[in-house]
């Protein structure tokens, strides 16, 4: 009987000592002890109005940005290997190119795409040979070049594509030289308008705003606007009928010179 009364007791908890708590209650209050000293930790604190941020500038496009890499092209390549007939004559005061044949009796089917090819190099001598080499050809050429125009299409596109300002500043002056070259290829490279006028059109009106100062590509007739311009006026004069409503199509800002 004395047995039964004293397990039938409760035990009292002994003063100052807390009941048993649960481990899990335990680490909250543990993790929860930062937010009792939460305070401002000896920053300092002003009254003054915060100073206004600038906007973020809006990051530019880079539409009109030049290629940064000009990959090889057929013409570096056959002219390393020797393949082409034409080297560069030095002597004298003035550089010259030399054919190693008459430029009539090569195949302008094989040469004439390789030249205009070459109007994407930067580098010497591959760009004056190029440069001067595609201009004999058109000169020369005659009967030749019409049927050679559908395979001058695709150099001519990547050229003006590479953004650059001079490779397109010479790829518009060998532009009027072609169609300018014989009869009837004007009105054949109408078709191709599609391929060769959007980048004249991203460049018409972009003009250089330098105030009073003098702009010196216009006497070495580098400008490129004004080199547009008179491409496209080329095309429409030798184009025949079609040329107009073509080219009006691809830039609508073109107005005929023709009325």
């Amino acid at each position: 009987m004395q047995q039964q009364q004293v397990s039938n007791k409760r035990i009292k908890p002994i003063q100052g000592h807390s009941p048993q708590r649960s481990p899990g209650k335990f680490c909250s209050n543990l993790l929860n002890i930062s937010n009792k000293f939460a305070g401002t930790g000896g920053m300092t604190s002003s009254l003054a109005p915060k100073k206004a941020q600038a906007p973020q500038k809006v990051p530019k496009s880079g539409i009109f940005q030049a290629l940064p890499m000009i990959e090889q092209t057929l013409f570096k390549k056959y002219y390393d290997r020797g393949d082409l007939p034409i080297a560069v004559n030095f002597s004298g005061a003035v550089r010259k190119i030399v054919w190693k044949c008459e430029p009539e009796c090569l195949d302008y089917h094989l040469y004439l795409p390789i030249f205009f090819e070459g109007l994407r190099e930067t580098e010497d001598p591959y760009k004056f040979l190029a440069v001067n080499g595609c201009e004999e050809l058109l000169q020369k050429g005659e009967t030749k070049i019409l049927s050679v125009l559908p395979q001058l299409i695709i150099p001519i596109k990547k050229a003006l594509a590479t953004k650059n300002h001079d490779i397109m500043c010479i790829t518009l002056k060998k532009i009027q030289k072609l169609v300018k070259s014989g009869q009837m290829i004007g009105e054949a490279l109408v078709p191709y308008y599609r391929q060769i006028l959007p980048v004249m059109n991203m460049y018409k009106n972009k003009r250089l705003n330098i105030g009073d100062k003098i702009d010196y590509s216009q006497r070495k007739n580098e400008n490129l606007s004004d080199l547009i311009q008179e491409t496209l006026e080329t095309l429409e004069k030798n184009g025949g009928e079609d040329a107009y409503i073509n080219i009006k199509y691809m830039i609508p800002t073109y107005e005929s010179c023709m009325f």
